[in-house]
């Protein structure tokens, strides 16, 4: 088979995700991290999206209504990540959800990106994240990246708010 090499251009166009409690979900991921709702598929399933798109992310019950969390140690979704456009809108959503208490898993620096990870009500893992700008990626002296994952100093990320 000949090598197949994707077009630079392809993006991740949405995630569509099993829930248990479709209102739950909605007032996660629309109340609490800001998506809108674009449209309701019934009872038993949502669209939501930033700035009007017609859908980031689908939630369903389709499969999985008043059901429990998928058991952390079995294969499926790590985490769906949501980026971005600065870095000071990622310290907004930091101080959204840290004013209405609501609890992280970790918030990193990769050297690429910053990133604040929470689970959703489901327990799916959501990464909040922005890149910064490529020219400002680690590199060693070849110019490989070289991602890490060290701690976020997040006092200096609420900074941006300043």
């Amino acid at each position: 088979m000949a090598k197949y090499k994707i077009p630079a251009q392809t993006r991740i166009g949405h995630v569509h995700l099993k829930v248990a409690d479709l209102q739950r979900s909605i007032d996660f991921y629309c109340g609490l991290l800001g998506f809108e709702l674009q449209l309701m598929y019934g009872d038993s399933a949502a669209f939501i999206s930033a700035g009007g798109y017609h859908h980031h992310i689908g939630l369903n019950t389709w499969h999985s209504k008043n059901s429990p969390p998928a058991p952390e140690q079995y294969p499926g979704l790590y985490h769906t990540a949501i980026l971005y456009p600065g870095r000071k809108d990622l310290a907004a959503i930091f101080k959204r959800l840290a004013d209405a208490g609501y609890p992280f898993t970790g918030a990193s620096d990769h050297g690429v990106s910053e990133a604040l990870y929470l689970n959703d009500p489901d327990g799916n893992g959501v990464e909040l994240y922005w890149d910064r700008p490529k020219d400002q990626w680690p590199t060693d002296e070849h110019g490989n990246l070289t991602m890490f994952t060290r701690r976020l100093n997040i006092e200096d990320l609420l900074k941006e708010l300043d």
